[in-house]
């Protein structure tokens, strides 16, 4: 029944009652993002990011080899935050396409403010031969948000997975 009072693009998938020491955003132990792109602009798909630009898919998923493990993503935050640390471990990122929809999925242990938008502009700058998959890497260590590539904008964004541990209390 909540489902019918929320808006078309959120949905809810179970609700159970937890203890009151649990936290949603600080228990999670993953979080899983998807942003869609589309590059033949379409009404079946109002919530991508349509760029018409022709893009080296490949040169992107290669590039997604190094923002794999734990490191500091500096360089994909917004600066001046309130952050003790930029540091993410990030357990899987790939681009694939799913028919005429090109999916970027990352999933990490926590994300950074703007940090998804970031990479997918900077890795959208290697598919369109912009950069290469060596200036990425120097983007990377660079640790400065200044050398990386634009924000992707919002549209397009979407959480698909939180993950909380076995241990959480259900009341």
């Amino acid at each position: 029944k909540l489902n019918s009072f929320l808006p078309s693009d959120i949905a809810v998938q179970a609700i159970f009652e937890v203890g009151a020491e649990v936290s949603s955003r600080f228990d999670a132990i993953s979080r899983t993002y998807e942003y869609h792109i589309v590059q033949h602009k379409s009404p079946f798909a109002p919530d991508a990011y349509y760029l018409h630009q022709k893009l080296d898919v490949d040169a992107m998923n290669r590039g997604t080899d190094y923002i794999l493990g734990k490191q500091d993503f500096t360089s994909f935050s917004k600066v001046n935050t309130d952050t003790f640390t930029n540091n993410c471990e990030v357990a899987l990122a790939y681009w694939e396409w799913d028919n005429n929809v090109l999916i970027f999925t990352i999933k990490a242990d926590r994300f950074l403010r703007n940090m998804v938008r970031a990479i997918v502009g900077t890795l959208l700058d290697v598919g369109i031969g912009k950069n290469t998959r060596l200036d990425f890497i120097d983007i990377i260590n660079s640790q400065d948000r200044g050398k990386a590539g634009l924000s992707v904008p919002p549209q397009g964004l979407f959480l698909s997975e939180v993950k909380y541990p076995n241990g959480i209390k259900k009341l």
